[in-house]
């Protein structure tokens, strides 16, 4: 299937969801461009008259945009939560700077002696600015909201990291299943809405400084009476599944929403697919932010808990320590895992093992050559990851961070030498590698399971007896299909989930 084909397919199966993607991006670009100009143009006129503290705002707005976006995002979850919230608060702090910068440039750069002449008239104040002032200023007001806006449109993917929807979530999807048309669709509704909009913006600029100002009253006007609207017109959620970056938490994610619906079909559950990593997902399960996701055992021994024992390779002994754990220290429920394994490993093209001849682990710890490495985030931070393998196996690697789907597509292209992965992962086909052993036992057993607030537990026995069914149930052959379905078939997720469990008789339908 070519490129145009795929999009073509894209656009006619996803077309509901594309839609549903566009209005939750520009309803997030605009609430945040609203508030921006609300804080900033005020906030400039305002400091016109106070130079020293213009200046210090300028610097303020300035340095606020050197922040990272998803360091913001990150440190505005503890306090505000995910979804739209944290997603605008960031945008906002970022459409700042042009807003601010480009009204007071406007306004302080009015010819002198026209205020002089204001004065002279005896003009109040208010009118002043109402009637000279402000339709003078007007063009670069209207490009600094332009400039912030296309800036608030190119960031507001960055918000499908924290559940609040817009087309960033195609875009990662596109990403980790190394789907390109899915990528390039995604991207290019974004470029095209930043166009379009900033054309609208463009064309209120030619306009006199009395229509727009009615304008952009009967705008905000509309816009706060359908957002009400939405936001009233149905419950809350009543529970929200969130999951790690790549196809099988939103495989295991669908798997828990079809199950919970199975039992109780009137209730509201939410998945929130690539959400983050594991720390991130744990705090937004700690503060009530998420419900349940996905998780597996090695992972809380070495990450989440402080464990003092040596993690056993036991599978059930694992489990149960975990489990144990997990409730003493966090007051957490850990349901019964799934039968697959899904450890960590690492792997090296058929091309690089033969020339090495390397089979195991030690065998690539005893080339001693900084040979390069792309680890995904989670492994190159974690104690089950790179920093105890490094240390078990005196490896001298020149390790990368690079996003799951890119790693796998950098070993296949040559850009690097050593992976890791998961035994689950359905690249380790598709790209013919080899997967060394753990000679030494350092990965602890890998099994996965909903975790929860033992609170959540006790209040929805319900879902605990639903997602209990999926307990003792998917093989790795199993797993890594459905993930092959997902990454090279293009499958969605939530499709191949539903038929596993009608086809093992899980659910009915």
């Amino acid at each position: 299937m070519t490129m145009m084909q795929q999009i073509e397919q894209i656009l006619t199966t996803q077309s509901g969801e594309l839609l549903q993607a566009l209005g939750q991006h520009l309803e997030i670009s605009l609430l945040a461009l609203l508030i921006a100009a609300a804080i900033g143009i005020p906030l400039a006129i305002v400091l016109t008259a106070h130079q020293k503290l213009a200046e210090a705002m300028l610097q303020v707005t300035s340095v606020l945009q050197t922040i990272p976006s998803l360091a913001l995002l990150g440190l505005l979850i503890p306090l505000v939560g995910i979804g739209t919230i944290p997603a605008v608060i960031t945008l906002v702090l970022y459409a700042l700077m042009p807003i601010f910068q480009n009204t007071y440039t406007g306004l302080i750069g009015i010819d002198p002696a026209l205020k002089e002449a204001e004065i002279a008239f005896g003009l109040p104040r208010a009118k002043r600015l109402l009637r000279i002032e402000l339709p003078l200023a007007m063009p670069l007001i209207i490009s600094g909201l332009r400039i912030a806006l296309v800036m608030i449109i190119g960031t507001a993917t960055l918000a499908a990291l924290i559940g609040a929807g817009g087309l960033g979530t195609f875009i990662l999807v596109g990403i980790q299943s190394n789907n390109n048309a899915l990528l390039l669709v995604g991207a290019t509704l974004s470029a095209v809405l930043a166009l379009v909009v900033s054309a609208l913006i463009r064309w209120l600029g030619t306009l006199s400084f009395k229509k727009i100002t009615v304008s952009l009253a009967i705008f905000v006007g509309l816009f706060g009476v359908i957002e009400g609207m939405t936001r009233f017109q149905a419950p809350q959620t009543t529970i929200t599944i969130a999951g790690k970056l790549g196809s099988e938490p939103e495989i295991l994610m669908n798997m828990y929403r079809d199950l919970i619906l199975e039992d109780q079909p009137n209730y509201k559950v939410t998945v929130k697919p690539n959400f983050g990593g594991t720390t991130f997902l744990f705090n937004a399960l700690k503060a009530d932010k998420i419900d349940i996701y996905p998780e597996f055992t090695g992972t809380v021994l070495q990450t989440l808990v402080k464990s003092p024992t040596k993690t056993n390779q036991n599978p059930t002994k694992t489990y149960q320590l975990a489990k144990t754990s997990l409730q003493e220290q966090f007051n957490m429920a850990y349901l019964p895992p799934m039968r697959y394994q899904n450890g960590y490993d690492l792997a090296v093209t058929a091309a690089f093992a033969k020339k090495y001849n390397v089979k195991t682990i030690s065998d690539l710890a005893a080339l001693n050559q900084p040979f390069t490495a792309g680890f995904d985030p989670d492994f190159y931070h974690q104690k089950d990851g790179y920093q105890g393998l490094k240390d078990t196996y005196q490896l001298n690697l020149n390790a990368k961070i690079m996003e799951p789907s890119i790693r796998y597509k950098a070993i296949a292209d040559g850009k690097v030498d050593v992976v890791d992965g998961y035994t689950t992962d359905a690249e380790v086909a598709r790209y013919k590698l080899v997967v060394l052993e753990d000679d030494r036992h350092f990965f602890p057993p890998y099994q996965g399971a909903p975790i929860m607030k033992a609170g959540f537990a006790k209040a929805h026995p319900e879902v605990v007896k639903a997602l209990n069914r999926l307990a003792g149930q998917i093989t790795e052959s199993q797993m890594q299909e459905m993930n092959y379905q997902v990454q090279v078939k293009h499958r969605k997720a939530r499709d191949v989930a539903h038929d596993y469990l009608v086809k093992q008789k899980l659910i009915r339908h």
